[in-house]
């Protein structure tokens, strides 16, 4: 038995000269996981979905950092900037919370539009969302031990987003979103995994920073009233804008409500809408179109007189009773 224990004790020297991968923390895995973001998104409790939908529109996103520029690249050939914004509208439209819009691609659709002999009709949001990729960066690090070695390989993103008011061009709110994505691997006498840079690491940390701050952005953006406008009053019938896919359906109770006076402020320059003053009630009774674009609702009057009210005068919200 003694001449067994040099045997023994070689190959515990051995293996102690090794590098090895390291266990990867929950946390890091979120990073990269898109169901781990899903999971801590619906942890972040979100208000309950509201009853109707806003209409916010996706505008410029820029690429703000050194990575990827270069002087054949202009802000209309900014792939990064435009990766920002994509995921972005993925994110919002898969929350079925919003009527998302196409802003940077409006030169495209119209060009299209006069190839089928179809007119773009572009319709009026309530916000525009405007934001930039401000950091971005990747790093790869190491550890080499007697026939092993592990690579592990970062990448880091920072977004920052902008809501603008599309009446005044005030920017009311901000908010910024950092992700990171890491990957491992390693080897051991020759056995093992060599990765040369992983890439899709870059798209993984921007996915995780605009996921950072998305239910920030959601909550923000459902703080603005709701409302649509009057299409035609006719026989005791008023017609209004918005149907199924905002979210109306028949049964539903709603104020119409008169504009206030818009008076410019000496203190600040912005123009300002007195408090609008409500001048009776509608119910739907049915709705009609295909899409976002043409659906509307049939209602009829509860309350009030306006077959002889300026139409311009009129808007329609959710009852304040």
């Amino acid at each position: 038995m003694k001449k067994l224990l040099p045997i023994i004790t070689v190959p515990l020297v051995f293996l102690s000269g090794c590098a090895t991968v390291e266990k990867q923390p929950e946390a890091v895995e979120s990073s990269v996981s898109r169901e781990a973001q899903m999971e801590a998104q619906k942890q972040q409790a979100l208000p309950a979905k509201p009853k109707f939908k806003r209409k916010v529109a996706i505008g410029r996103f820029s690429n703000e950092t050194r990575y990827g520029r270069s002087l054949l690249r202009d802000d209309e050939n900014d792939p990064l900037g435009k990766q920002v914004s994509d995921i972005l509208a993925g994110r919002l439209v898969e929350s079925d919370r919003f009527l998302v819009f196409e802003r940077p691609d409006i030169n495209k659709l119209k060009a299209e539009g006069e190839l089928s002999g179809e007119k773009l009709d572009l319709i009026g949001v309530d916000t525009m969302i405007l934001g930039s990729l401000t950091e971005f960066g990747h790093s790869t690090t190491g550890k080499k031990g007697f026939m092993s070695s592990t690579k592990k390989q970062t990448a880091e993103a920072s977004v920052e987003l902008r809501l603008v008011d599309v009446k005044t061009g005030h920017v009311f709110f901000t908010a910024k979103g950092t992700g990171t994505a890491t990957v491992e691997a390693g080897e051991i006498a020759g056995y093992g995994s060599k990765a040369n840079y992983d890439a899709t690491l870059n798209d993984k940390a921007i996915d995780a920073a605009v996921s950072e701050v998305l239910n920030t952005l959601i909550r923000k953006l459902e703080e603005r009233a709701w409302r649509t406008d009057i299409l035609k009053i006719d026989s005791g019938k008023i017609f209004i804008s918005g149907g199924t896919h905002q979210g109306i359906k028949p049964g539903e109770v709603f104020a119409v409500m008169s504009r206030g006076d818009e008076v410019k402020s000496q203190q600040s320059g912005f123009g300002i809408e007195l408090p609008a003053t409500q001048v009776g009630k509608i119910e739907v009774v049915s709705t009609f179109g295909t899409s976002e674009s043409n659906e509307g609702s049939i209602t009829k009057i509860l309350e009030g007189n306006f077959a002889e009210s300026d139409l311009s005068k009129l808007f329609v919200a959710e009852p304040t009773e």
